[in-house]
């Protein structure tokens, strides 16, 4: 069959497999399928960057996307003045304390030969500034978590713009999907900087403890986004449901169409934001071709291959390594900051490894790692087994055990056992691709 021909076929199966859902289910599962489906393809693209372009085993993939959901936070909350007024100065000023230790430390550390003194000083200087630091921050961060803990006890966001009925203008959260990547390139070029010369496991190992880390910060800093207690009513850039049930254009267009007004609402708010998102990937993706096309890109994948080889011939193979690593995590974390924005709220205890790093890996391999569409179609085919496979599994071992007796031990252990079929079906997937098409269903040219 023509290379051509399979890759559409592929496509167009995943395609109908969502109309299916819609047609089946409901076009309100199929539409949720297709805009989760967008986001995780994006998320596969930035994580095809990384392995698919230069080999770098990224498992720390949860924080960057974690990064770019904080990101909605701070760009399109309001901002809690109470909290600003009780404490948001010297917040302000205990950070930068921090930084300055830091920057200090550095300092010393390039500027004096090594010696015991050198090591005294830095040591002084990071025991006394911790102190100085926690003398500073921990004050105002007790104020700020002190104004009514319930409702806010955060700073809130930095969106001042309101629109006609005093609410915060939902346009504004469009600007978190750019910042959610530059939060998260500035991290990754933290982590590049320190793990990028270890051998590919300890990377790994460095990346994944750097995700938990950021996880923890995010759990447990309230004055910066209420921790554990999440934000709820994040601004959208689509209008609510109700609004649009309330126009009578709306309505009219919707009976014309044979549709309820609430139903017809949440369709039109789901399919809002899919061409937003769409726009996203198709941007991405076509920079992503772009760059695998250009010498950049055959740079990257010669040292990939062989990295000893790229060397001889005068590659910075560290630099280059850092410039892929951060373009890839900003791409996850805009792909963070949409999720986010489509949830309408930000709830750390949610971001789990087994969701935001093993599937997403998971979708790279079976989509075809090296290759952009490979990875988009990774993205979509995977997500859609991830949400309908228990459902199909449950069917299907209600069909297999009619025939035992109500109350039968038999019966109600397999039924219970419908909630593992998501991740057996996952591992069976992962097998067999392995098995049977090692490079992907779409592998790289």
């Amino acid at each position: 069959m023509n290379e051509m021909v399979r890759n559409t076929a592929l496509f167009g199966l995943v395609a109908a497999l969502i109309v299916l859902t819609g047609v089946m289910q409901s076009w309100n599962n199929a539409l949720l399928i297709l805009n989760m489906g967008l986001i995780s393809a994006i998320m596969s693209l930035g994580v095809n960057l990384q392995w698919g372009f230069a080999g770098l085993f990224n498992v720390g993939i949860m924080g960057f996307v974690a990064l770019g959901g904080l990101a909605t936070v701070l760009v399109s909350m309001p901002p809690t003045y109470d909290a600003w007024s009780a404490g948001g100065v010297r917040v302000l000023a205990g950070l930068l304390t921090g930084a300055g230790v830091i920057v200090a430390a550095a300092l010393v550390r390039a500027r004096m030969a090594p010696s015991r003194r050198r090591a005294l000083a830095i040591v002084v200087i990071l025991v006394g500034g911790f102190f100085l630091y926690r003398w500073v921050f921990d004050p105002a961060v007790a104020a700020i978590e002190a104004v009514n803990p319930a409702g806010t006890g955060y700073l809130g966001g930095l969106n001042v713009c309101v629109d006609v009925e005093g609410k915060p203008c939902g346009w504004v959260i469009l600007l978190a999907w750019p910042v959610g990547g530059i939060l998260a390139a500035g991290a990754a070029w933290i982590i590049g900087k320190a793990a990028l010369g270890l051998r590919s496991d300890y990377l790994a190992i460095a990346t994944l403890g750097i995700a938990e880390i950021i996880l923890a910060v995010l759990k447990n800093e309230d004055w910066l986004n209420r921790g554990v207690k999440n934000v709820s009513g994040l601004p959208r850039p689509v209008p609510y449901e109700v609004d649009l049930q309330a126009d009578p254009g709306f309505v009219e267009r919707a009976a014309g169409l044979g549709l309820d007004p609430a139903t017809a609402s949440g369709l039109y708010i789901k399919l809002a934001y899919a061409g937003l998102f769409a726009m996203v990937l198709i941007f991405i993706l076509l920079l992503a071709q772009l760059a695998l096309a250009s010498p950049w890109g055959r740079m990257m994948r010669a040292i990939r291959d062989n990295e000893v080889a790229a060397e001889a011939m005068g590659k910075d193979v560290t630099r280059r390594h850092l410039q892929i690593f951060i373009l890839g995590s900003a791409v996850c974390g805009i792909a963070g900051a949409m999720m986010t924005t489509l949830d309408g709220q930000f709830i750390p205890t949610s971001y789990q490894p087994l969701r935001y790093t093993f599937l997403i890996w998971v979708m790279v391999i079976v989509g075809g790692s090296g290759n952009n569409f490979g990875a988009v179609l990774g993205g979509f085919l995977i997500w859609f087994l991830w949400v309908q496979v228990e459902p199909i599994g449950l069917w299907l071992l209600q069909m297999a055990t009619m025939p035992l007796a109500e109350g039968s031990a038999l019966k109600a252990h397999l039924l219970e056992s419908a909630a593992h079929m998501r991740l057996l079906t996952m591992g069976l997937i992962l097998l067999l691709v392995l098995r049977f098409s090692p490079r992907g269903l779409i592998p790289e040219r």
